[in-house]
């Protein structure tokens, strides 16, 4: 078999089998003689243009879910659960369904990334939490489920190690907005993780890899169906990332707005979409329908139980739990900027985008993997899509510790747009593919 052999038949739009598959993924990462990078990215790109059936694209997230690592959960029992978001602005929904989810008896065994870009990282926000510990050993991991039902911490290095070389090509070939790639990119990675049921939020808008809700249904169903190839029990969820989640950007800033929503007391549309997830979560790892999970979720952030399974994770991998009973235990930025509206009138649209990479800007995310985070920066939302405002009054405030906030509130600025008309309101979730 010949590498060139199967760009020629990609070209062609011609289907791949399972055996022409494992030999591109093993060549892929074989330390001898690997296949060459000129070959993966010409192949990647013949994708693009003609690409994938849903058996190839089982095939592929296969075969790099077998590359590594797989993470075997058979002793943690039959509900194991995990939770993907594909990204967006002020999304810290794992902080809040992970230890809903837990506390009702299911067992949330959880691998999660850092933030690249305007993306924030749950790795990140847990890091803000001093003396939080993201790196366990796969007996810690294990150990830390079975004990408390409940793990978040950082993507083992060798977990689906091909998907790693496949996205690092696809990002200097501008094949990364390819939805048979991304799909596989990401089921890989959950496939690999090991849980029975996992769930999917699937964000559209400004602010996500999906700009349109026909582009995100298309890639959920593609999840989905490799989700049910390999016997899992899927759900994805579209919701809106339009206008950034919640009122908090930034990593500790974040952890606080989770913690509110577990008190209780936080917004309305991060609670709403917290609540979605958290009721698939427990719908698909309990087998009872989701309006009942939906009013188990009420119930334990009603009675506190919620809050204190996050003490009790937050306990469990080295952190100072203090800090998520008194949330005002978390040092505030050095520097405080508030930005003022330029005009009167209704904020008819944000650039949900735009205004992740001003919280960077700021210092509260990476331009490159490597770069340091400012725990305290970050931006509070005061005004959203849809409200009203008089010139001079206060859009947001700007939170940082070690930068200058003109260029943050520059780009926070052009991210938004002002009418005389009040614009329709948006929909939070948009559908769910089961």
């Amino acid at each position: 078999m010949r590498m060139s052999d199967l760009i020629e038949k990609k070209k062609c739009g011609l289907a791949h089998t399972r055996e022409e598959i494992d030999f591109l993924i093993h060549g892929l990462v074989r330390e001898a003689e690997p296949i060459p990078d000129y070959q993966i990215s010409a192949w990647l790109m013949a994708v693009y243009f003609r690409g994938m059936t849903d058996e190839e694209i089982f095939y592929l997230t296969d075969a790099m879910a077998r590359s590594g690592d797989m993470t075997d959960l058979s002793a943690l029992g039959e509900m194991t659960v995990d939770k993907h978001s594909t990204g967006g602005v002020g999304d810290k929904t794992t902080l809040i369904v992970a230890p809903i989810v837990a506390t009702l008896g299911a067992t949330v065994a959880k691998m999660s990334g850092r933030g690249l870009g305007f993306t924030g990282g749950t790795v990140d926000k847990l890091e803000a939490i001093p003396g939080f510990c993201t790196v366990l050993s796969r007996d810690e991991f294990l150990a830390q489920c079975k004990t408390h039902g409940i793990a978040v911490v950082g993507q083992s290095g060798n977990l689906a190690p091909a998907d790693k070389k496949l996205y690092a090509l696809r990002d200097v070939t501008a094949t990364v907005d390819s939805i048979p790639l991304i799909a596989s990119s990401i089921m890989s990675k959950k496939l690999a993780a090991g849980a029975k049921s996992i769930v999917l939020d699937v964000k559209v808008g400004s602010g996500a890899f999906m700009k349109d809700t026909a582009s995100a249904r298309s890639l959920a169903q593609k999840m989905v169906a490799i989700g049910k190839a390999a016997e899992r029990s899927m759900a994805a969820i579209l919701t809106n990332m339009d206008i950034p989640l919640g009122f908090a950007i930034g990593n500790a800033l974040e952890v606080k707005e989770a913690v509110a929503v577990l008190e209780g007391k936080g917004p309305r549309d991060l609670t709403e979409v917290s609540l979605t997830l958290a009721s698939e979560m427990l719908s698909l790892s309990l087998h009872i329908q989701a309006e009942e999970a939906r009013e188990k979720c009420l119930s334990v952030i009603a009675d506190g139980s919620a809050k204190r399974k996050l003490c009790e994770m937050v306990r469990a991998q080295g952190g100072d739990a203090s800090y998520i009973e008194d949330t005002e235990k978390f040092p505030r930025a050095e520097t405080v900027c508030k930005v003022l509206s330029p005009e009167d009138g209704y904020l008819s649209h944000m650039d949900a985008e735009k205004i992740g990479i001003a919280s960077s800007l700021l210092g509260a995310g990476r331009e490159k993997k490597e770069d340091l985070l400012d725990m305290t920066a970050g931006i509070v939302l005061c005004r959203k899509t849809g409200d009203y405002v008089k010139k001079g009054d206060i859009l947001a405030e700007l939170h940082t510790s070690t930068r200058d906030t003109r260029s943050a509130e520059e780009t926070f600025l052009s991210a938004l747009a002002f009418s005389g008309i009040q614009p329709e309101p948006a929909k939070l979730i948009y559908e769910i593919v089961r």
